[in-house]
């Protein structure tokens, strides 16, 4: 019995003493030791490439004065532009030391390139500015000469805005409407049912304004003219069901004048052209931006998208995921539209880690700004020579 007893105390004293010993990475006995982590966060995107992205982003902001952190993102060169709404348009003195911010900011940034400051000044209901052009597209139209019509509204936008200090026009209106009292048409936003007459007008209105030194921007391709009176993409889902032959022939036909014309910009609808792209609002479709656009019309300016916070995009999150979207269909500017900054940030956020990680590769993203940046560039002088030369009221 006494090896029994013995071996019976040295199995109580080993309990003890490692009772007693600490583990040997140091964890308290009788702790909870954590989970190993298995949670992967997201990198911090790297500063090259928050600048490459925000260069293709255009901001909105509320109200009528630009806010400090727009100011400060325009100043560490991460904005392509900006666009005023009637809500920015405010009386002239205002709108004046408004827009001279937003340039004195843009100078101050590195290289000093202007920005991209636009509005809809398509003339008739859609004008952000009072004045130029008084003439509805349908009216232009209707004139007696409607080619010296449309020109006379091209040159009077370009006036306008560059005395405004602004150098984009997101006009002329391309779409070639199909019904009377349809979307496009019950807004007066066509020159006719006519696509050759569309391609004309649309044609003379890009040669004067842009002769003045306002960009255009031809939109909305392949077009909208089909869509009826109560299909927005502003508002909702739009899916036009129009044959290809037909799509091409008057949607996109008005887009080889004005390119040939040497249009600067073209936007991008966000309907849903099954004849191209059954799955993809034409903004986010390769086929319809590359395939269509640049490789068979032969576009090589700038694209931008139609505001990112419409309603057609309900479906597919939220602005930086539409962001990532449309920039992997191949479109250049992405235009946030919320009045929000903070929008066009995350916007920019996710362009940025998206490069960084490979998602957007890095050749194709290079070819965008460099895109932009030129045409920036091509906009100095003339604007800078216009900006402030006659006293008009906003």
């Amino acid at each position: 019995m006494p090896s029994l007893r013995r071996t019976v105390h040295v199995a109580v004293l080993t309990l003890l003493l490692a009772a007693l010993t600490p583990p040997a990475d140091g964890t308290a006995r009788g702790s909870r030791r954590p989970p190993p982590t298995t949670e992967r966060t997201t990198p911090m995107p790297t500063e090259e490439s928050r600048l490459l992205a925000g260069r293709r982003i255009v901001y909105s902001y509320h109200g009528p004065t630009p806010p400090s952190g727009l100011l400060r993102i325009i100043r560490e060169g991460r904005a392509a532009g900006v666009i005023l709404f009637g809500e920015n348009v405010t009386p002239a003195a205002e709108f004046h030391d408004a827009v001279e911010k937003l340039r004195q900011a843009a100078a101050e940034a590195p290289g000093g390139r202007p920005l991209l400051l636009m509005t809809d000044q398509e003339g008739g209901k859609v004008r952000r500015l009072s004045g130029e052009p008084v003439l509805s597209a349908r009216s232009t139209g209707l004139a007696a000469h409607p080619v010296t019509a449309a020109a006379g509204s091209g040159a009077g936008a370009g006036r306008n805005l560059a005395t405004a200090g602004l150098n984009t026009n997101l006009a002329p209106v391309l779409d070639v409407y199909d019904t009377p009292d349809n979307f496009i048409d019950h807004a007066e936003r066509s020159y006719s049912q006519d696509p050759a007459v569309v391609a004309e007008l649309g044609a003379a209105f890009v040669t004067a304004q842009q002769g003045l030194g306002v960009a255009a921007t031809a939109k909305h391709f392949p077009g909208l003219g089909a869509a009826a009176r109560d299909r927005n993409t502003d508002e909702g889902p739009v899916t036009l069901d129009v044959g290809l032959d037909e799509l091409r022939a008057r949607g996109e036909a008005p887009y080889r004048a004005a390119i040939a014309a040497g249009v600067r910009l073209v936007m991008t609808s966000w309907a849903v052209y099954p004849a191209l792209d059954a799955a993809h609002p034409a903004g986010f479709s390769r086929t319809v931006v590359q395939g269509e656009l640049r490789d068979r019309l032969g576009f090589d300016g700038v694209t931008i998208t139609d505001a990112l916070e419409a309603g057609a995009l309900a479906s597919y999150g939220d602005t930086p995921g539409r962001a990532l979207a449309a920039a992997e269909a191949g479109m250049d500017l992405l235009l946030c539209s919320a009045r929000d900054v903070g929008q066009g940030e995350a916007a920019a956020d996710a362009l940025a880690t998206a490069l960084d990680s490979g998602d957007l590769p890095r050749p194709a993203f290079l070819e965008a700004t460099t895109r932009i940046d030129s045409l920036r560039d091509s906009l100095r002088a003339p604007l800078d020579a216009s900006f402030g030369a006659s006293p008009s009221r906003p």
